[in-house]
């Protein structure tokens, strides 16, 4: 995950331009309060595309900005969204698609059909499922203005699935841009347009209401159906300071407050104008990634040893004290998913073992090498959970330090393959859908392709040979069976340390409503504020 600086620099110019416009032609800019939402997000919102980076903050831009072929209902099953009609041929190898009626890009252009097959193939090049697609595709190409074809050498029945992850329609020539470069219009065809005058780096974003879009027919079901957006404008203020945004949430100043901490539930519970929400029943899990390539982490040995030295228990009460919010993971596969499983869980130990992570240390030849673990000092839970890593590391003789900085330096740093002394890392600790690890063709981290796979960077061709036959196996006892053996290589790998699972609710005012609940994602379509 690459972080462009030109589009941080030009988004900056932008911002310049607009504070120094007189304020009376601002205000003319500002609809009623009633009709404006202001939300705090968790992180800030560094990159803007959603090919180069997995981040939440990422994807919900993406979500609001651009409109995607397939979208995932309230069960989690895809269902056509640009897609207006499509068929299966015979021999079920080409599927065809037709892009329904009023589609157009925020510059008032028609999205066309060498726009999807272009978007198609940008996020082929680096997305799990993508790379499947692309592997199995013989053609992907226009057929006419409103038509393109998908050809495959074979059969592959999660195709409409696959299309829903994190596919991300743009113009054809953004989507030109290498996958490895940020693009940085932000013109999508999606329900809000981001107001380029009014961005303002490091204090607030901001999203119309795009009045041209056409939503679906359907009504709004999870992230299908109809995107009716009800209100005018939705504006992400950036408030690092969480008691600050408490405050600001309290005082009516913010009608959104996303990962409040644990311990302001109460404060939050017992205001009358206030509510928590959870809108990702399934959860986050939050997980540590050791850089792989490096000392003393490229030693399977010096993994395990962290493997053996998590006690999940104490990082889930610093997270998120009640546990009526959390649980422990001991599968690779997530908590409670159809393929969860106990494969290969010897090592768990309640507490931890302490010892046994001492000697694995011993016997990968651990000899004093600097761990620097990144902490997002932004996002506190993150950051209060990499101060107990690195304590816990030094009481076991582990030269740990922690590098400070907030989430977006987190995020461009851990792009970083080189060692610590060149601007590398160790560990950093991050949390994703617990409900997104019961695909491994949907979920980067659950990759093991070395240098070309996700940050961390493991190496097996054993796991990924198996993950290879995920999307040809029929049935969930198949998939199951699967899971054990990738689960058995996994533990062993060591790539990613689960620290627990988290159900966090969001801190709203009662007069914002209609909120969807889905894993990952926070679409801000049907939401509405009364006056």
């Amino acid at each position: 995950m690459t972080i462009s600086r030109r589009s941080l620099f030009k988004t900056g110019i932008a911002a310049g331009a607009v504070l120094s416009m007189p304020s009376v032609l601002r205000a003319q800019t500002v609809p009623p309060d009633a009709r404006t939402v202001h939300m705090v997000k968790v992180g800030g919102l560094t990159i803007f595309d959603p090919v180069v980076t997995t981040t939440n903050i990422t994807l919900d831009h993406a979500t609001a900005v651009y409109d995607t072929l397939f979208s995932l209902d309230s069960k989690l099953m895809p269902q056509p969204q640009m897609v207006g009609k499509w068929d299966l041929s015979d021999d079920k190898k080409t599927y065809t698609f037709e892009l329904r009626d009023g589609l157009s890009w925020h510059d008032g252009t028609p999205v066309t059909a060498a726009d999807c097959v272009a978007s198609i193939r940008r996020w082929g090049q680096v997305k799990p499922g993508g790379q499947l697609l692309m592997a199995r595709a013989s053609d992907i190409s226009k057929k006419d203005e409103n038509t393109f074809t998908i050809v495959l050498k074979k059969p592959l029945g999660l195709l409409p699935t696959i299309l829903t992850q994190n596919l991300y329609v743009m113009r054809e020539k953004d989507a030109a841009t290498p996958a490895t470069d940020a693009v940085t219009a932000n013109v999508g065809s999606g329900p809000f347009k981001f107001n380029h005058a009014l961005a303002k780096p490091g204090a607030s974003f901001t999203y119309d209401r795009n009045e041209n879009y056409v939503p679906r027919s359907e009504p709004s079901n999870g992230l299908a159906g109809g995107k009716i957006v009800k209100v005018d404008r939705v504006i992400w203020d950036n408030i690092g300071d969480q008691q600050t945004a408490l405050a600001a949430l309290q005082a009516g100043e913010i009608d959104y407050l996303e990962g409040p901490p644990a311990d302001f539930y109460p404060v939050i519970e017992s205001d009358p104008n206030l509510a928590l929400q959870v809108l990702d029943a399934s959860g986050q899990v939050y997980f540590l990634r050791m850089n792989c390539l490096q000392k003393p982490f490229d030693n399977v040995r010096a993994r395990q040893a962290v493997l053996h030295l998590i006690n999940q228990a104490a990082y889930l009460s610093v997270i998120s004290p009640d546990p009526k919010y959390s649980s422990t993971v001991t599968s690779f596969f997530g908590d409670g998913n159809p393929v969860s499983n106990g494969e290969n869980t010897g090592w768990l130990k309640k507490g931890g073992d302490p010892e046994k992570a001492k000697q694995l240390l011993k016997e990968a030849g651990y000899a004093g090498e600097k761990v620097v673990i990144l902490q997002p000092t932004d996002w506190a839970e993150a950051s209060n959970t990499s101060q107990v890593l690195a304590a816990e590391l030094q009481k076991i003789g582990v030269n740990a330090e922690l590098a400070a900085s907030d989430w977006g330096g987190l995020v461009a740093r851990r792009a970083n393959k080189g060692p610590v002394d060149e601007g590398g890392w160790s560990i950093f600790i991050t949390s994703e859908s617990n409900a997104s690890r019961g695909d491994p063709t949907a979920t980067e981290s659950l990759g093991a392709r070395g240098e070309t796979g996700w940050f961390g960077w493991p190496n097996s061709e054993e796991y990924e040979a198996f993950r290879a036959k995920w999307a040809d196996v029929a049935t969930l006892e198949e998939r199951k069976a699967l899971a054990r053996k990738m689960q058995q290589v996994a533990w062993d790998l060591a790539g990613t340390v689960f620290l627990g699972r988290v159900v966090s609710p969001i801190a709203r005012r009662k007069t914002l409503t209609g909120l969807i609940g889905m894993p990952e994602l926070i679409p801000m379509w049907n939401m509405q504020k009364a006056s």
